[in-house]
């Protein structure tokens, strides 16, 4: 098992889903984690839920510069230092043509799932020094396209690109900057798009025939935040798990 004691890492999204079950691998592997997210109850229950003592919960608008540069310079604060950072927050909402689309939707898919990882990686790489670690979450829709997902599919091809170009320009820092590209995952969030679309999502392109559990893509975020990950950077995994079969 990959070990993370000691190192102070921030997780997006961490009251649900993949960013609750990084925050769990996390922790259970020794790190401390600051746990944001829009959601202050649910954030605070999942700080308190976790192994260890250290952990804290912070409610954070992704979306908003000085609530995400306030977070992170609390962070520091705190504990003197930023190893990691993983920026899991994101939505998907039920799809629409591309003629139907409308602004409201694209800003607002575009605001949480892009600027809001454009902020948090900006506030991270200010208060990150050598051997820090950047994980973001795009999605198998940010490699290819997808039917009714216009606003979705752009904001995660812009996650991809930000990671991408920020592996580029810190690397000489010996900092890293990765991402994942999960498949369909069990979450809060797919639940409630499948009971919109009455529809199980995902799997027809897969070779397992079954949703990813969030523990698998928070087991591979852990890796890629960890020293086994060492000269690994700018880099998306793709599909999680591995198994994702483009047409």
């Amino acid at each position: 098992m990959t070990s993370l004691q000691g190192k102070v890492i921030a997780v997006t999204g961490a009251a649900s889903g993949i960013g609750l079950a990084t925050a769990q691998v996390l922790a259970t592997r020794g790190a401390i984690v600051a746990l944001g997210d829009i959601n202050k109850d649910a954030v605070e229950s999942a700080a308190a839920s976790l192994p260890g003592d250290k952990h804290i919960a912070s409610k954070v608008d992704v979306t908003s510069n000085e609530q995400v540069e306030g977070w992170i310079k609390d962070i520091v604060q705190r504990f003197g230092k930023l190893d990691g950072a993983a920026n899991v927050a994101g939505l998907a909402l039920k799809s629409a043509p591309f003629i139907e689309t409308t602004e409201d939707h694209w800003d607002l898919i575009m605001n949480i799932n892009a600027k809001g990882v454009f902020l948090c990686m900006r506030a991270q790489l200010k208060n990150m020094t050598e051997g820090a670690s950047i994980v973001n979450v795009a999605s198998v829709g940010g490699l290819s396209g997808g039917s009714g997902a216009c606003a979705y599919v752009a904001s995660k091809h812009a996650v991809v690109g930000l990671t991408k170009t920020a592996a580029r320009e810190v690397g000489s820092k010996n900092i890293r900057v990765n991402a994942i590209a999960p498949g369909i995952i069990q979450t809060p969030l797919v639940e409630g798009l499948q009971k919109a679309s009455g529809q199980r999502l995902g799997t027809n392109q897969q070779a397992l025939d079954r949703q990813a559990d969030p523990r698998e893509p928070a087991n591979i975020i852990a890796f890629l935040l960890s020293n086994d990950a060492s000269f690994v950077t700018g880099s998306v995994y793709r599909g999680t798990p591995p198994n994702f079969i483009p047409t």
